[in-house]
């Protein structure tokens, strides 16, 4: 088959329409992808492989003021930066991101974690920024100074974090990936950790962004096929601190990247597709260093008690709108507890906080006891699209 100059055909369906015997007509149905994906990426690479001349390429990041977005600028260093301190300050027009008017638009740049970068590789770097604004105060969506300040406060409790970030591959018209333009795939069932072309959608995608997340020096840890076809899962961690917010927003903003590429859209949203499919998350898993120790679980379920008090509170923080997004994910079907009820349970999915099955105290039907009566718990509520350092202070 035959394409324009330049085209390429990505996820294309076959419609065979049989006129007579002899001959059939075929119409072709091509995915939507941005632009940008047709660019020669042979062309780029022997840019790409010129010296630097010793000059380095640090690309700054940020959250604009969506709470959800992410905005990046690259600068110029005549040096490679070994640590953060070695990297300067920077502004931008804070009028552009949501983040400020245009009469007084500066704002400021303070890096905070930096990663070596999978697009440029070495010695450039990516670095993930706290945004302050002309006075020198946090901007409003600048959650990492008060997150910080909780986690150096209860650093002699150790807490681990590990988060599961829920994902959903969209193209550039926001139509599903891999699913058909004018219908629905079969239903869920087969996809969950599937195998298969008629399974998993986008695979070259995941394992584009778990090789860039390793070269970076992000601690992901894991990646799986979820209930909804298109839909995936990366995990980060397990990070002590404030290390797991700047490891998942980074995986983030790697994970935005690989998709520009690749020429399709990362979906943060938690619902994205209404009706009888499953919705996005974070599961937020945690442990503090008396969890983990002999006997934990007596101080996992005290916190869950505690967790159950502020039950509201918690369910506006992890969402950028307050909760609206999450109720649309929250309903009690789809492997979701209800929006406004808290619970807890062992293995139980259905729940606000999961007690994985080996960390109880009861023994397993039929088998020997094999428990371990510590460890961790899964918070499940948590938005796909919040910034989680929230969910690290809630904890």
């Amino acid at each position: 088959m035959r394409t324009a100059p330049g085209r390429r055909l990505i996820n294309v369906a076959f419609l065979f329409l049989f006129l007579r015997p002899s001959r059939c007509v075929i119409a072709v149905v091509k995915m939507a992808t941005s632009c940008s994906a047709d660019l020669s990426k042979t062309v780029k690479q022997q840019y790409m492989e010129l010296p630097q001349g010793g000059m380095v390429q640090a690309m700054y990041i940020w959250i604009d003021g969506t709470g959800e977005g992410l905005r990046c600028k690259t600068r110029t260093l005549d040096f490679e930066p070994k640590s953060i301190e070695d990297l300067p300050e920077w502004n931008f027009d804070g009028s552009s991101t949501y983040q400020a008017e245009g009469s007084n638009s500066d704002m400021y740049l303070i890096p905070a974690a930096m990663f070596r970068d999978p697009f440029r590789k070495d010695p450039n770097k990516l670095v993930l920024c706290e945004v302050i604004k002309y006075n020198r105060k946090p901007a409003e969506t600048n959650l990492r100074i008060t997150c910080k300040k909780i986690m150096d406060m209860v650093s002699d409790q150790v807490p681990w974090f590990g988060m599961e970030q829920e994902y959903t591959i969209l193209g550039t018209d926001g139509h599903p990936f891999g699913w058909p333009s004018n219908g629905f795939p079969g239903p869920q069932g087969p996809y969950y950790c599937g195998v298969g072309a008629d399974k998993a959608y986008g695979r070259d995608i995941v394992e584009a962004h778990y090789r860039a997340c390793l070269y970076a020096g992000v601690q992901i840890c894991g990646t799986n096929a979820e209930v909804m076809p298109a839909q995936w899962e990366f995990q980060v961690g397990p990070c002590e601190g404030i290390n797991m917010g700047d490891h998942l927003w980074a995986a983030r903003f790697i994970l935005h990247r690989v998709c520009e590429d690749f020429g399709v859209v990362a979906s943060f949203d938690p619902k994205p597709i209404p009706g009888n499919w499953n919705g996005a998350g974070c599961h937020t898993n945690f442990s503090t260093k008396e969890m983990r120790e002999e006997g934990g679980l007596k101080a996992i379920e005290e916190s869950i008690e505690r967790l159950g008090k502020r039950h509201s509170y918690h369910i506006r923080a992890y969402d950028p709108k307050g909760g609206l997004d999450n109720a649309r994910r929250l309903t009690g079907h789809h492997e979701t507890s209800n929006i406004h009820e808290f619970s807890a349970g062992v293995a139980n999915r259905g729940a606000s906080i999961r007690i994985p099955r080996n960390v109880e105290t009861l023994p397993l039907p039929g088998k020997r006891r094999g428990r371990l009566d510590k460890g961790w718990r899964e918070g499940c509520w948590p938005c796909c699209h919040d910034d989680h350092r929230n969910a690290q202070a809630g904890s």
